[in-house]
């Protein structure tokens, strides 16, 4: 015995069964995970799956879910899998930048250019 606490690798072996990718479509670091309203027993959750539906009530990037919870990326994206084929929440790519733009600005910065 080493008298090192296997605490934390035990928890995080048992927050995923021991898997270390998500299944399903892959999503990286910037994916915005959404809850979806519905019912499920709180109960039957592991309270990280719960922080998870609680944060996610707005649209957050995964990279907050983890730095909220507190784990490494790679636990955060394997919970994240299991609550999406759960039906409990989405994950979506962002939109390009250019699509978040408003059409305004572009009307804008073309006025601009033109008046130089």
């Amino acid at each position: 015995m080493t008298g090192e606490d296997p605490g934390p690798l035990l928890r995080l072996f048992g927050l995923t069964g021991g898997r270390a990718r998500p299944q399903g479509e892959s999503f990286d670091l910037v994916a915005i995970v959404t809850s979806v309203a519905g019912s499920y027993e709180p109960a039957e959750l592991l309270p990280e799956h719960r922080a998870v539906l609680s944060l996610c009530q707005k649209p957050t990037p995964v990279a907050d879910v983890a730095a909220h919870l507190r784990l490494p990326l790679n636990i955060t994206r394997v919970m994240l899998s299991d609550l999406r084929r759960e039906g409990l929440v989405t994950i979506e790519r962002p939109r390009p930048a250019a699509q978040t733009i408003d059409e305004r600005i572009y009307r804008e910065v073309l006025h601009g250019l033109r008046s130089l």
